[in-house]
């Protein structure tokens, strides 16, 4: 005891000391280097003479002494003559020290390690297994050819060694001695097989690298032992889970065909998969097909589920990458939040992870757009993450969205970061040009930014606005000419060089302006950058072909200054546009052709993703995160057109694979049961079933903590992996134990009803053992009967909850609007007072719905008698609140039957909605007599945009396709304010939030009651008092979100007038004002 408090003593303070003692030395003596050196000397000759002593406390101090210097970076090579002398000691922790020594400088001292190998050789025979595996790592860390016989020989005998953690080292040493003799393969080969049957959890992980160093592409050593290691999967250790993962992903790819290959039309909406889309059977059945995949796929997407709650981020990474590669796309959904958690962890992992989510993000959009908010960016987050989240939030922008997203791209446009400030200023670009419905919000937005202090900013926009005028240039030739203006102040090169290309395009439509800028520029030529010089040069040429009379003289002095200038290329450039433009004898034929040339019509420029093209590499590997093929990497191979015999991975012995199986699993969970009391059962049987209804609901929205929670009650249930259905099946079970042979079918029942949060397999399992359980007392049985149904009401309240409240997206929170009464409240009454305190609408409490103006009485046609077999339809939107919901739009429906016979069975069939869309359809109507008539009414909740609602109405006999689409005033609900609060709100919703237009017409069309007439009748808005008879005010919110729709229309002198429109629904603004425009023009 004392020697070890001694030792303990020794290894805190003893380092300390000698450090002191090196300052002090090298301080007093006269020469700083000789006492440094003298100092480094003496401690270590310290070290020397301890580890020569007889004493072993004084060895083990001075082991853990070097040990220490190495963990902290110093060298103590020289020390290693000293040290090699007790490899052989008896005492095993002075052993293990020296082994780990030896480890870390045996590759650099050979000679001297070489002279120890009969040490290492007997020691592989040690009876302590650390012994035994620090020895092969010592000989396999020598890396001399000399001795690769006896390595090999050793690894052969550590891989048939009873310790799992020699074994374990025996496959890290395969790669070791692979690296330094690749002859060896074929002997290495047979041992990775040995190995890769091993059942140890602590081998699977080593051997599988081994696998990928060694011989990656020999996949048939994988077959045998594929079920086994997916069903390990969940035991191994992190480090060899991201390994075992990947080498698995890329097996899938090459032994199961593609589960997508049906599944492409439906990227977007992976809800319609199992829903028929064609007319014939034959093709309902082949759509069907992609999910009748092999039970071994299956069993590798199952198993690998858990760990997406894994705690760590490699292993959450890897398993998105497998769900990513190989799962259905309508399956790959799941990783997203797990995605999303891993960004509260330090900014190396987000960065990895946010490459690999922009990457996603251009393919399915639909997987991340409910966590957008996660994307926004903090003012902490460092540059490189600033920029990944903008790529993501671009990829996820959709007309639903947008507004909000401009609505903080402009806060980012504001930041300090100017590098991050100039990023925000191209993806508002970017947005602009996918998203046609705010080309011109974003364009005005920009145009502001113009006058910004920042001169960084400034450049910028001016370097996007010029993209986005390519693509409408005929339009903006007011912007042009702002441009213009600009160039005395602007400094940066890129900047000044975009406003000369946008004006030399552009020559004809400003003719005033271009020639006076040519002139400026003519001053400031010889200071000017060489990106500057060459637009002017060009800008020149373009004037001198398109107005020389002005330009002539100019043109040809700033020739003459670009051909003496000192860039090369602007000489070069200066001497082929005078021989173009300038005819003389020397001419070529391509002078006549210098108009074409130089003023052809230039193609828009594509702003694209830079993760476009790197969805080729595998996810989460460093190719994908450098986008180069980097030294190891191993691509994915493309799914095969027929799937390769499955029987190759049969094994003889099944036990082992039924133990894992949930059948198997119920029969070993029986018998404990029995040794419960009746009281603790029935108090477990009301626990189970109260997590049941926490964990059972929408796996989706679970959190981790509560699926660590389900699962400490069980290590079994930990094991397979879904606490969900083991929480289930436990339910099942213990049900039917209270059953006697005549209350099977009643077990079947509930069983049945139980499904949504369990499984198959669990109620098959549940099922059987009902059949063969004991008879209980019937006052027993209601009890439970009694606790069941109360688990089940509280797991309804919960699923209840969970579909309205999202608390990652609360835009569209509003409370529940039908109190539903429930016999155990799912939320304590503060909770609730919580949530009812998120409503984050628009809306004021002075605002509020009123009754429609004007209701048009205006029809459209939904299936004609023709194409309907003699059955019409008509709809129209009549303007009321719709009483199946509130986010949604009341349509009515007019069927006629214009056929001599009965029609029957009149229903809604197939519903093909976008995401997101909900519709509410009418009852089945049984018969519609000859001659006969019949209104029913729908209510569809159309997210707020146009899109498309389309559907199958069917009678007995016949399906036919039709589809409504809203007008743009119809997703409106008009709303009552005072003048006073609709300036109030106006005022907060300026800047990209505002769209105008000017009208013009005759006076007589601008009268009060014309213009009221006109608005209502294309929007179902409300009128606002005015206090001014030349400004009319009309205030309405929209259907789904409740977002305010602000319209004014203000009367100029003469016969014009102002539209304006202000909402945070920029793209409904602009449709609605595309819409109102022609209609107050008009007479």
């Amino acid at each position: 005891m004392s020697s070890n408090s001694f030792a303990y003593t020794e290894q805190s303070g003893g380092g300390e000391t000698a450090e002191l003692g090196q300052e002090a030395t090298s301080t007093i003596s006269p020469s700083g280097a000789f006492g440094l050196f003298s100092s480094d000397l003496k401690k270590n000759e310290d070290l020397k003479q301890m580890l020569e002593s007889n004493k072993d406390s004084a060895k083990l101090d001075a082991m853990k002494r070097i040990v220490g210097m190495i963990a902290k970076g110093k060298n103590a090579s020289e020390l290693f003559p000293a040290v090699v002398k007790n490899v052989a000691s008896k005492n095993i922790e002075i052993k293990k020290l020296v082994y780990v020594y030896l480890v870390r400088y045996a590759e650099e001292q050979q000679d001297l390690a070489l002279l120890s190998i009969s040490t290492f050789q007997r020691a592989l025979k040690d009876p302590n297994q650390l012994i035994r595996a620090s020895a092969l790592r010592v000989l396999s860390s020598i890396r001399v050819p000399i001795i690769v016989p006896i390595m090999m020989l050793a690894i052969k005998e550590a891989s048939a060694d009873l310790s799992p953690y020699v074994r374990k080292n025996a496959a890290h040493a395969i790669q070791k001695l692979y690296s330094l003799d690749p002859e060896q393969k074929e002997m290495l080969i047979e041992v990775i097989e040995k190995l890769l049957k091993d059942k140890s959890t602590l081998v699977a992980g080593s051997v599988v690298m081994a696998f990928e160093e060694v011989c990656p592409d020999r996949i048939d050593l994988i077959h045998k032992n594929y079920r086994k290691l997916c069903n390990l999967l969940v035991d191994v250790e992190e480090w060899g889970q991201v390994v075992i993962i990947h080498m698995l992903t890329r097996y899938a790819r090459t032994q199961f065909v593609s589960p997508w290959k049906e599944d492409d039309g439906l990227e977007d909406n992976e809800k319609n998969f199992y829903e028929s889309d064609d007319e014939l059977k034959e093709k309902t059945e082949d759509r069907k097909k992609p999910y009748s995949m092999d039970p071994d796929h299956r069993l590798l997407i199952r198993n690998t589920k858990p760990l997406l709650q894994s705690r760590n981020a490699a292993v959450v990474m890897a398993v998105a990458q497998l769900y990513w590669h190989i799962s259905p796309k309508s399956e790959a959904g799941i990783i997203s939040k797990s995605l999303v958690r891993l960004l509260r962890s330090n900014r190396e992992v987000q960065y990895i992870v946010l490459q690999n989510i922009a990457t996603m993000s251009i393919q399915r959009k639909g997987m991340f757009e409910p966590y957008l908010k996660s994307f926004y960016v903090r003012s902490t987050d460092p540059t490189m993450i600033k920029t990944l989240k903008l790529e993501i939030l671009t990829n996820l922008a959709n007309e639903a969205n947008i507004s909000t997203l401009l609505r903080e791209f402009q806060t980012y446009v504001k930041s300090q970061d100017k590098q991050f400030a100039a990023a925000t200023i191209q993806t508002i670009g970017r947005c602009a040009t996918n998203i046609s419905e705010v080309t011109d919000t974003c364009l005005n937005g920009l145009v502001c930014l113009l006058s910004n202090r920042d001169e960084i900013v400034v450049a910028e926009s001016v370097v996007v606005i010029k993209k986005l005028l390519q693509m409408q240039p005929v339009q903006h030739g007011e912007i042009i000419k702002h441009m213009a203006k600009l160039l005395d102040s602007i400094t940066v090169p890129v900047a000044r060089a975009s406003i000369l290309w946008l004006i030399g395009e552009n020559c004809e439509r400003v003719p005033k302006i271009a020639p006076d800028v040519l002139r400026k520029m003519a001053k400031s030529f010889t200071s000017e950058d060489d990106l500057v010089k060459l637009q002017i040069l060009n800008l020149g040429a373009k004037l001198y072909l398109t107005n020389s009379k002005q330009t002539k003289l100019l043109t040809q002095y700033i020739l003459n200054l670009g051909k003496y200038d000192q860039n090369y290329d602007i000489r070069d450039r200066t001497r082929f546009i005078r021989q173009l433009i300038v005819p003389n004898e020397k001419s070529g034929a391509l002078s006549k052709y210098a108009k074409k040339i130089f003023l052809a019509q230039k193609p828009a420029p594509l702003l694209e993703s830079p993760f476009k093209d790197r969805d080729h590499f595998q996810l989460g590997t460093l190719s994908h995160t450098l986008n180069i093929k980097a030294s190891g990497y191993l691509e994915l191979s493309n799914w095969p057109e027929v799937a390769p015999d499955p029987s190759v991975r049969n094994v003889e012995v099944i036990e082992l694979a039924k133990e894992w199986t949930p059948t198997g699993k119920a029969k070993k969970e029986n018998p404990a049961k029995k040794f419960y009391s009746e009281s603790e059962e029935e108090e477990e049987s009301s626990d189970s079933s109260s997590s049941d209804s926490e964990g059972g609901g929408s796996e989706e929205e679970e959190d981790s903590s509560e699926d660590s929670s389900e699962g400490s009650s069980s290590e079994e249930e930990s094991e397979s992996g879904d606490e969900s259905e083991a929480e289930n099946k436990r339910m099942a079970t213990r049900n039917s134990k209270n059953k006697g042979k005549s209350d099977t079918e009643d077990g079947k029942k509930k069983n049945e009803k139980s499904k949504t949060s369990g499984s198959s397999d669990a109620d098959s399992s549940s099922i059987e053992s009902s059949s063969d359980s004991e008879s209980e007392s019937e006052s027993e049985y209601e009890s439970r009967k009694t606790t069941k149904e109360i688990g089940k009401q509280t797991k309804q309240d919960r699923n209840l909850l969970t579909k309205d409240v999202s608390l990652l997206d609360l835009d569209d929170f509003n409370p529940i609007s039908t109190p539903v009464v429930l016999p155990t409240p799912a939320l304590s009454p503060s909770l609730i007072a919580d949530l009812e305190g998120l409503n984050l609408s628009t809306s004021s409490s002075v605002i509020s719905v009123g009754t429609p103006v004007f209701v048009p009485g205006k029809t459209h046609v939904l299936l004609h008698r023709m194409s309907g077999k003699g059955l019409a339809a008509n709809y129209f939107f009549p303007r009321q609140p719709c009483i199946f919901g509130d986010k949604m739009v009341s349509v009515q429906i007019t069927l006629n039957n214009t056929s001599d016979r009965k029609i029957e069975n009149i229903h809604i069939g197939e519903k093909k909605l976008p995401v997101g869309m909900q519709m509410h359809v009418f009852h089945p109507i049984d018969s519609l007599e000859p001659e006969g008539s019949i209104t029913v009414s729908m209510g569809i909740d159309f997210c707020d945009s146009t899109q498309t609602a389309s559907f199958q109405l069917c009678t007995k006999d016949d399906c036919f396709n039709v589809t409504i689409q809203p007008p743009i005033g119809e997703l409106l609900l008009p709303v009552t304010m005072s003048e006073k609060d609709f300036k109030k709100e106006q005022g907060m919703l300026t800047g990209m939030n505002e769209t105008s237009a000017v009208i013009i017409a005759a006076p007589q069309n601008f009268t009060p009651s014309m213009v009221l007439q006109k608005v209502v009748n294309v929007a179902n808005v409300g009128v606002v008092p005015s206090g001014q008879d030349n400004i009319h005010r009309f205030a309405a919110k929209t259907v789904h979100s409740g977002s305010l729709m602000l319209v004014t229309v203000e009367l100029k002198e003469g016969s014009t007038a102002q539209l304006i429109i202000n909402t945070e629904k920029t793209v409904i603004g602009s449709v609605l004002l595309r819409e109102l425009k022609p209609v107050l023009s008009q007479g």
